[in-house]
């Protein structure tokens, strides 16, 4: 056995660079350098983030017990600032980037395997939807958080008067908007108002007047359903539609581009949403007080659900662990919970899929806004636990039929939640018509709402892209047949905008 020492023999303190070991020490060391550095330049922007939304609570905090009194409207909209801006800037490349993804995902796909693609994902939104209901519904109704002190908790806030019948035909009457250019803008929702008669001194009531408003909202369901028509029928008319598909692939890639130049100023948007966010709520009391119990339930629903469930359907349809795909999509996670808005965070869910978990580009832009429009998995479960809840603090006994009623409204009115924040407290309404509680019952748990918000938009976006993962695992062998894909739309580096020399050879298979 031979020893190697880093010191010259003849000189004793001199150091002997031709030693082997001293070589290989050298050599492990620069390894390890550069593993750590590789690590920190790759997910750098990750680190930016999630120390974002760990300061913005810090700040939060220090700015609470800063004053003499609670902060006004105006203040806080001086420390949000910065973060809405950074807000305003992702939702402007949501309606461009929805559009575009879709089109190209299923114009540029066999209309047999587009078909495809869409049941498995289908498929898979109804059995995690269904798991989230469930679960929520076990959890709610083994630690029973509406009893014992809940009958303190007390109403805040305002609710909309609508019923279950209205959530469900404005849900339909959305998908078909009349006009495209005002579904950018706004969709229709149902108002009821009721009508009286003045007569002989006496009011009497006539009957309900039903009347549409259109809302200052995206209507996201309306543009997914023409994008996808438009898509199939460019798929339909082959050469002829190649033009007006080209065109919606670069603007895709014009969009993906932007989204790298947004994301890297996310940290600070997020920091200060986060930080606003902290300084306009009430008091930690009401959170650890009175819907302690009810808060730590659908926390430990959402958890449960986002990491045990959603990675299980993972393992068992790809045979791998979930970890490092989870780990990829971190900075997706974490602006989710700082915007509270899976629609928001589309952009870069997106961009994590294509670039650190390798999924497909089209089956990303095919499933991804599809799933951030009707997969809500986190607020399937909240809706299923908050119903409960406010039966329990009610004192209202609900028989199984009610409960299969809870969880079948619950699947239908997390489909037709909207991507945006707190978007589940209106179709909350439509849960609690379905066993008869008051939609007024709605203003108790508005108070903790916003935070519970923010968790679940975390595994709405979890879902949507383990999703993908999924879809992308199932699809290969189809997706394989096809070839890569091979428009120059998907060659851009979203760093400098140019196509990458070594992928200008791509495997163009015609489909």
């Amino acid at each position: 056995m031979k020893f190697f020492f880093c010191r010259n023999p003849l000189s004793g303190d001199a150091p002997d660079p031709t030693a082997p070991f001293c070589k290989t020490r050298r050599t492990m060391a620069k390894t390890t350098r550069d593993r750590v550095k590789s690590c920190l330049r790759g997910n750098l922007l990750t680190f930016l983030t999630v120390i974002g939304v760990f300061g913005g609570v810090v700040l939060g905090v220090i700015l609470r017990n800063t004053g003499d009194g609670p902060w006004t409207q105006r203040e806080v909209m001086y420390v949000s600032y910065v973060g809405d801006i950074f807000l305003q800037m992702l939702k402007s490349l949501i309606l461009p980037l929805i559009v575009a993804s879709i089109i190209t995902a299923i114009g540029g796909l066999d209309l047999t395997l587009s078909g495809k693609i869409g049941a498995r994902a289908i498929v898979y939104y109804l059995c995690t939807t269904i798991s989230a209901v469930i679960l929520g519904m076990i959890l709610v109704s083994v630690i029973h958080p509406g009893e014992g002190d809940a009958s303190t908790i007390h109403a805040s806030g305002n609710s909309r008067n609508v019923t279950t019948v209205d959530t469900l035909l404005d849900l339909i009457r959305n998908m078909f908007p009349p006009n495209l250019v005002q579904a950018c803008i706004a969709q229709v929702t149902t108002w009821n108002m009721i009508y009286f008669l003045l007569a002989a001194k006496n009011l009497t009531m006539l009957d309900w007047q039903i009347s549409y408003k259109y809302v200052s909202a995206t209507n996201i369901l309306g543009l997914v359903v023409f994008a996808t028509v438009l898509g199939i029928t460019l798929a339909k008319m082959a050469d002829k539609g190649k033009p007006l598909l080209t065109f919606f692939e670069t603007l895709g890639a014009a969009m993906l581009i932007i989204t790298y130049w947004v994301i890297w100023i996310s940290p600070i948007g997020i920091f200060f949403l986060v930080a606003a966010k902290v300084v306009e709520m009430e008091s930690f009391e009401v959170i650890v007080g009175q819907l302690g119990m009810y808060f730590t339930t659908v926390l430990l629903g959402l958890f449960i659900h986002g990491f045990v469930v959603i990675p299980l359907y993972y393992s068992i349809c790809t045979r791998k662990l979930p970890f490092r795909f989870i780990l990829n999509m971190s900075q997706a996670l974490f602006t989710a919970f700082g915007t509270g808005s899976s629609n928001a965070t589309l952009p870069i869910s997106m961009s994590c899929l294509e670039d650190k978990n390798q999924i497909d580009s089209r089956v990303v832009r095919f499933v991804m806004p599809i799933g951030a429009t009707i997969n809500m998995d986190g607020t399937a479960l909240y809706e299923a636990v908050a119903a409960i809840f406010i039966s329990q603090v009610r004192g209202m006994t609900l028989s199984i039929g009610q409960l299969l009623a809870i969880s079948v409204t619950a699947t239908a009115a997390s489909i037709g939640a909207a991507g945006i924040p707190q978007a589940g407290l209106v179709t909350m309404v439509m849960v609690l018509d379905t066993v008869g509680l008051p939609p007024e019952d709605v203003t108790l748990i508005i108070t903790v709402d916003w935070l519970l918000d923010r968790f679940r938009t975390m595994i709405n976006v979890l879902g949507d892209s383990i999703g993908a993962g999924i879809v992308d695992h199932l699809s290969k062998p189809e997706l394989l047949k096809l070839g890569q894909p091979n428009s120059d739309a998907d060659k851009v580096d979203p760093q400098n905008g140019r196509l990458n020399a070594d992928e200008v050879e791509w495997n163009t298979t015609a489909m």
